[in-house]
């Protein structure tokens, strides 16, 4: 099995960047990550302000999919997650939905033990790790990888984690994917614009779906199926993910846009993923039971 370790970042996606490595279809991978701060803040004592800004939200990678070629979607399994013992949160003027009331950066440490994030004496928080940064260099310009879009990027959405898996659209010959910012815990929202940051490695598997195009990323796990959409506002995300979600599912019954919408609006879940990047990111969920009882699979 192949690992990719962190001595190869990238700070925004686009079919510019020079592959750091190559995978076949089917092939496991290991990647190793850097926290959102490329590990600097290693000390409630460290000055944030004086950190490096321009090393924030490394991805490692990208990694070039054999055979994936424009059109088609990109498949990746993440069949492990694994954290590091210690995060790191942020927060300070103009960042996130409070920085308006805040004068100053502060940063906490945030000890991992025993399964357990250690707010305080009195807080230890359940883990859910997940990836926040994930994707394939998009069409056009670079995209920073702080920012979300069609090619996936910086999402943060903690339904990617261990067991998920992800259909990217592949807008360049081998896709081109790298990932970063972990999370050993983070609500939807991310209202600090944080998570608890840490660094880690991911085990992931990759395929290629030929002929098979979708114009935002896919997420699938056991309970069901969630289309990703970042906008400028949730309003617009929310109904083009809504949107995008009857489409997807139209050709496979003999309902109407009438009868989707409504089945839709009975059992599918409109939910914010994060409100304090460039643009917003919901997701929009259809429980794996409607899709049971339509017999759709999705994706073969």
């Amino acid at each position: 099995m192949k690992t990719l370790p962190t001595k190869d970042v990238i700070y925004s996606f686009s079919s510019l960047n020079p592959p750091v490595m190559r995978a076949k279809a089917g092939e496991t991978v290991v990647i190793e990550t850097y926290d959102c701060f490329k590990n600097q803040i290693q000390s409630a004592d460290q000055e944030v302000a004086a950190i490096d800004w321009n090393e924030i939200n490394p991805a490692t990678g990208p990694i070039f999919i054999e055979g994936a070629d424009i059109g088609d979607l990109l498949k990746v399994t993440i069949d492990d997650l694994e954290i590091g013992n210690q995060g790191v949160m942020v927060t300070g003027p103009e960042l996130g939905v409070m920085g308006h009331r805040m004068e100053a950066m502060e940063s906490k440490i945030i000890p991992i033990q025993n399964g357990k994030a250690i707010f305080s004496d009195k807080l230890h928080l359940p883990l859910n790790p997940m990836i926040g940064v994930i994707g394939v260099a998009p069409e056009g310009k670079p995209v920073s990888c702080g920012t979300p879009g069609p090619h996936g990027g910086n999402m943060d959405t903690k339904l990617i984690t261990k067991g998920a898996t992800l259909y990217f659209p592949v807008f360049a010959e081998g896709a081109l994917f790298a990932l970063g910012d972990f999370h050993a815990a983070m609500g939807d929202g991310e209202v600090s614009v944080s998570g608890i940051e840490v660094p880690g490695r991911a085990t992931v598997t990759f395929d290629v779906i030929k002929g098979t195009h979708s114009k935002f990323p896919i997420l699938q796990n056991a309970d069901g199926f969630a289309i990703l959409v970042s906008a400028m506002t949730l309003d617009e995300a929310v109904k083009i993910a809504v949107e995008e979600t009857i489409d997807l599912l139209l050709p496979h019954t003999n309902m109407t846009v009438s009868e989707m919408t409504m089945l839709m609006s009975a059992a599918g879940e409109a939910q914010i993923s994060q409100v304090v990047d460039p643009l917003v990111t919901v997701r929009f969920f259809v429980p794996q039971h409607v899709l049971d009882s339509l017999n759709i699979q999705l994706f073969n």
